[in-house]
């Protein structure tokens, strides 16, 4: 079944909406062009986080970002979960819904962890006929996000390129690009970053991420924990070039600063953002 995908009114650079600034969010109702909610902290009816996001989405577009799909795991789309977050969708109406393309929970246990795939024709196979099944129930294209690795499977049988071109033609969803996650897993794999980024299909890409990560020596962790890093902005910025004009949004999860800094960060891609997209006229 075919599904109208919609961007409306969701344009420039926004933040993620986290209970830390909740308060002063609502008192000065600060000038953000939209936010990215965490749709798994608020599918649960009668709380005080569903009260907050209901008051917001008066001032605020917003999309749903998860990680409660496990689309790539092998056990039966969790359907309490597809029916919480439908009920949402229908109550908040985001412009869209997003999720990670990997697996969260295996053997009824979740892991909170994004856990890569095998990058097989079977998983392709796997993952596509689980996003149809995803789109019919919820009656709009998803939005999958590329993740970052810190392994790689022996029985792989293409890139991880290769296989999201795959996945989203396939299924006819859309793409959420992380840059950052792009250049973590470049590190950590030692292949071209821009071999990955200019691969990406770039009439398919609804959104893209920045965040910031940490350098373990042995690796770099994605930890959505620090300002965006200068190799990121650089490739954010070739990014921007290949995809154009779409939706940027500015994750930051842990040890969150303050609102204004979140902010200045987001003003920042904003900036080169409009730099690039002006000198492409």
């Amino acid at each position: 079944m075919s599904h109208q995908f919609s961007k409306n009114i969701i344009a420039g650079c926004g933040i993620g909406l986290r209970l830390d600034h909740f308060d002063e969010i609502e008192k000065t109702r600060p000038d953000i062009p939209w936010f990215e909610v965490l749709s798994d902290n608020y599918v649960l009816e009668g709380t005080s986080q569903r009260d907050y996001l209901n008051k917001i989405r008066k001032d605020y577009p917003v999309t749903f970002h998860g990680v409660g799909l496990s689309i790539g795991s092998t056990e039966p789309l969790n359907q309490n979960y597809l029916k919480r977050l439908k009920k949402l969708k229908d109550e908040v109406q985001p412009a869209w819904i997003s999720d990670h393309l990997c697996w969260t929970s295996a053997h009824g246990i979740v892991t909170h962890d994004l856990i890569p795939l095998p990058y097989t024709k079977n998983v392709v196979k796997h993952i596509v006929d689980r996003i149809l099944q995803v789109q019919d129930y919820l009656g709009e294209q998803l939005v999958i996000e590329n993740v970052s690795s810190y392994l790689q499977f022996k029985t792989t049988e293409m890139s991880e390129w290769e296989f999201i071109n795959e996945v989203t033609h396939q299924s006819d969803c859309r793409l959420l690009l992380d840059v950052n996650n792009i250049y973590v897993s470049a590190q950590n794999h030692n292949f071209d970053a821009e071999d990955y980024l200019f691969a990406m299909p770039a009439k398919r890409v609804a959104e893209i991420h920045l965040a910031g990560y940490e350098d373990r020596g042995t690796h770099l962790l994605d930890t959505h924990s620090r300002p965006v890093t200068k190799p990121v902005w650089e490739l954010f910025e070739k990014a921007v070039k290949h995809v154009g004009d779409v939706p940027v949004l500015i994750e930051w999860d842990n040890d969150i600063p303050s609102l204004d800094r979140v902010i200045k960060e987001s003003s920042k891609a904003k900036s080169i953002q409009q730099q690039v997209l002006s000198e492409s006229i």
